[in-house]
């Protein structure tokens, strides 16, 4: 018996993508459209792909959250940090350049309803603009960077009123994104959030103190990205169908999941 993400796996495969545009929009983060009709057509805000190097010698996929969807335009945007070899890679990708992926991958964030608070941090940042998109009822967004870089701050408030919190306090709250949301006395029905490990426990706590439900995109480091090596495992609540164990694996079952659900 297939479990959720096997099924979503199942008639998956690689695309080759063409780039239409890119840009380094703050130091080492970089914004790029990609041509793929087919993955843009089936994805939903929260997803992934992956992307592969060019280079043999580095077999695996990088997973990177999806920034925008334009499914009639049959073009995403990913937006994400240079931090190593395969990112390195792409951000010296051109117009017209092609680049082989694969997705969407993974299951992405569902409107809840009530009141949303849509949180980000740092690289975190990019998915949550997709969704706020999509979110129809009351909604506000908490922010956190690490300087005055303020990538996707434009687009943002196109979409949603956005709060701001810097680690240094060259703008918005000094400290982190709990740290304005505090400040702002902010309280709503559901958080929304995608960003560092240290972050999503906060606001796991944050959302308990204040009986609200809270929905986790976990950010983690990935092999293959289908959910056949477990290398992405965390533990939850519930027997996982595939390792027969609290294990559930974050890039089939996730990337999103509800905070009480999974330890973090």
């Amino acid at each position: 018996m297939q479990n959720k993400g096997d099924q979503n796996m199942s008639d998956k495969k690689k695309e080759c993508a063409k780039v239409i545009s890119q840009e380094m929009i703050a130091t080492d983060v970089y914004s790029m459209w990609l041509a793929c009709p087919e993955v843009a057509g089936n994805a939903k805000p929260g997803q992934f792909i992956s992307l592969y190097c060019k280079d043999e010698a580095h077999i695996l996929p990088r997973p990177i959250s999806l920034c925008e969807i334009d499914a009639a335009g049959g073009k995403l945007r990913i937006v994400y940090r240079k931090v190593g070899y395969g990112t390195e890679e792409f951000s010296r990708l051109k117009k017209d350049d092609e680049i082989t992926i694969i997705g969407p991958l993974g299951n992405g964030f569902t409107e809840e309803g009530g009141k949303a608070i849509l949180v980000g941090g740092g690289i975190g940042v990019p998915p949550m603009l997709e969704f706020a998109k999509h979110v129809k009822g009351e909604k506000v967004a908490v922010m956190g960077y690490r300087n005055e870089e303020l990538f996707l701050k434009d687009d943002f408030e196109k979409v949603i009123t956005l709060k701001v919190a810097t680690e240094d306090g060259s703008a918005g709250t000094k400290g982190n994104v709990v740290d304005a949301m505090n400040a702002e006395g902010m309280k709503g029905d559901v958080i929304y959030a995608c960003g560092p490990m240290p972050m999503l426990r906060a606001l796991k706590a944050y959302a308990k103190e204040h009986n609200m439900k809270c929905y986790i995109s976990l950010e983690e480091k990935m092999a293959c990205g289908i959910g056949a090596c477990l290398g992405c495992v965390c533990k939850t609540k519930h027997v996982d169908e595939h390792s027969k164990v609290n294990n559930t694996r974050i890039c089939t079952e996730g990337p999103v999941f509800d905070a009480e659900e999974v330890e973090i």
